[in-house]
């Protein structure tokens, strides 16, 4: 089978590239329950780390020996001997030896300045120093991997001198060259020629391996593909040192539903997306919204005349299904939607609206005037929806605050105390209640609770997950507005909610009484007498 036509073989390095990302830390069982995950998806080569930097990457190889990979092969990795007099006692090369893994992969400098600055050999003894490195691994009954490291800068400066460290390589038994842009700064063109002369120089499978400081990386991955490889090394998720590696995540689906080509274990790309979230949580990271196939923005409409076009042919704004990446469509309601994100957002609520009806129009007016005034309902679709069954005339609000105080106390050596004070209404009838917090905003979630809970039991199955605030028209400082949302969660799905004010205070109480007042909606609790509610 022609290099042209063979499946495309993946190499994961997040477990060893990938950490060494800003803020990027990840535990011995991180890494071994990342591996599993990896492998379960279809990666073909998983490289665990560096065995002889560190103790962690040590006991990874060591525990991971007990694991059973259904496709994946373990490498570890490293570089070539420091020295030519020690090669057989060089320690980093013992150190890959005795990880035990199956693939060795070994990094050797193919740029000539990088070979007279930092190790001060000539090029000749640079390529022995390569030649006997990968030989001495693959006497040992390895197969050998050779990262050409800072190729394309060694090329563009000498190519001569690039091309005969990569044939040292080949020469002493490397089974796959990977030309790696280290400093991340090659253009797609670039790349695409290189790949083709050493492939047609080595004879050797080449692969690639590319930084992301010139925001190219997935593209230089591609044009690798255009070039002729059939490796590409990449990170989930684009994480690694400086501004990252290529994004495997982008790279699968784009060779996949793009290239039309195929690699030999993904199965179900329906999985990407999940692999990319589960990679972020073990990172405690947020997820990337605007990732390109897996992000939750990827797939979302927001203007008028865009949403008009998605609802008679989806094609027309999404560059593929997106459901075959794991991901979704999604039409967002504010200041820019017009009746058909109104129509197709009700519709995905499951809510019937007549087709001769002015309910359409009124709300998209109510929401354009609700965001003119701070709103956002990207994240707030309980709120939305609040609105529209309110206009359908399904929803009458379960009950009514009709007074707030909040005292916040703070004293040197003591512990602040803060209170919420409440006066809510429900049929007819008043509650007057007081809860203290950690905070205003959580003593007035436990008023809230406190002053409910005797008429609707159903709340005591909820609880806040998470709060954010945003200050709006900053430039008017402590009296600028204030959006607060919030989201809850009754441990089987979770809500957004949002609330508008120059008050912090009152901002958060109209996100959580629109929360309180979704949940008891949703599970049907017995409606208040219109006429009370009305009166009050």
């Amino acid at each position: 089978m022609s290099a042209q036509h063979k499946a495309i073989e993946l190499y994961d390095t997040t477990l060893r590239d990938g950490t060494q990302g800003e803020h990027i830390n990840l535990s011995v069982q991180d890494k071994l329950i990342i591996a599993e995950r990896l492998d379960e998806f279809g990666m073909d080569f998983i490289e665990g780390g560096w065995p002889s930097s560190n103790p962690k990457d040590e006991e990874f190889f060591l525990k991971a020996r007990l694991m059973n990979f259904k496709h994946a092969k373990l490498c570890s990795f490293g570089s070539t001997a420091r020295t030519l007099s020690k090669i057989d006692s060089d320690p980093n090369l013992l150190g890959l030896l005795e990880s035990e893994t199956p693939v060795i992969t070994i990094f050797g400098k193919t740029w000539q300045a990088h070979s007279e600055k930092s190790l001060g050999i000539t090029a000749d003894e640079n390529a022995e120093l390569i030649f006997r490195s990968v030989e001495f691994l693959k006497k040992e009954g390895r197969q050998v991997f050779f990262d050409a490291e800072h190729f394309f800068d060694g090329y563009r400066h000498n190519p001569d001198f690039a091309l005969k460290m990569v044939m040292s390589a080949v020469a002493g038994g490397a089974e796959r060259v990977i030309l790696c842009d280290t400093n991340g700064g090659s253009m797609p063109f670039e790349v695409k020629d290189a790949v083709a002369i050493v492939l047609a120089r080595t004879g050797t499978p080449v692969g690639i391996h590319s930084h992301n400081d010139g925001d190219l990386a997935v593209a230089n991955s591609i044009a690798a593909i255009g070039g002729g490889a059939t490796h590409i090394q990449g990170t989930i998720n684009g994480i690694g040192e400086r501004c990252g590696n290529a994004n495997l995540i982008s790279i699968i689906p784009n060779v996949m539903l793009k290239l039309h080509k195929s690699f030999q274990h993904v199965e179900h790309l329906s999985q990407l997306a999940s692999l990319s979230k589960f990679v972020y949580e073990i990172l405690n990271m947020p997820s990337n919204t605007r990732a390109p196939f897996v992000g939750k923005s990827a797939f979302a409409h927001k203007g008028g005349i865009h949403v008009s076009a998605v609802m008679k042919d989806s094609t027309l704004y999404e560059h593929i299904d997106p459901s075959l990446v794991g991901n979704r469509q999604r039409v967002l309601v504010s200041e820019l939607a017009g009746q058909s994100n109104i129509r197709y957002k009700a519709q995905e609520l499951g809510i019937a609206i007549p087709e001769k009806s002015d309910v359409i129009k009124n709300i998209v007016n109510h929401v354009k005037e609700l965001e003119h005034q701070g709103y956002q309902f990207d994240g707030a679709e309980a709120s939305f929806e609040l609105i529209l069954q309110k206009e359908l005339g399904n929803f009458t609000p379960f009950f009514e605050v009709l007074e707030t105080k909040v005292h916040i106390e703070s004293a040197k050596g003591a512990k602040n105390v803060d209170q919420a004070v409440l006066k809510v209404e429900v049929g007819g009838e008043v509650e007057h209640i007081a809860a203290d917090g950690d905070g205003p905003v959580n003593a007035l979630d436990k008023a809230l609770r406190k002053a409910l809970i005797h008429f609707y039991p159903e709340i005591k199955s909820i609880k806040l997950v998470d709060y954010k605030v945003r200050v709006l028209e900053e430039k008017r400082g402590t009296s600028a507005k204030v959006r607060v949302l919030i989201e809850t969660s009754n441990g089987k799905k979770s809500w957004g909610t949002v609330g508008v004010s120059t008050n912090i205070i009152e901002a958060s109480l109209h996100a959580l009484q629109d929360s309180m007042n979704y949940h008891l909606f949703t599970v049907k609790a017995t409606v208040p007498p219109a006429e009370s509610i009305a009166e009050a």
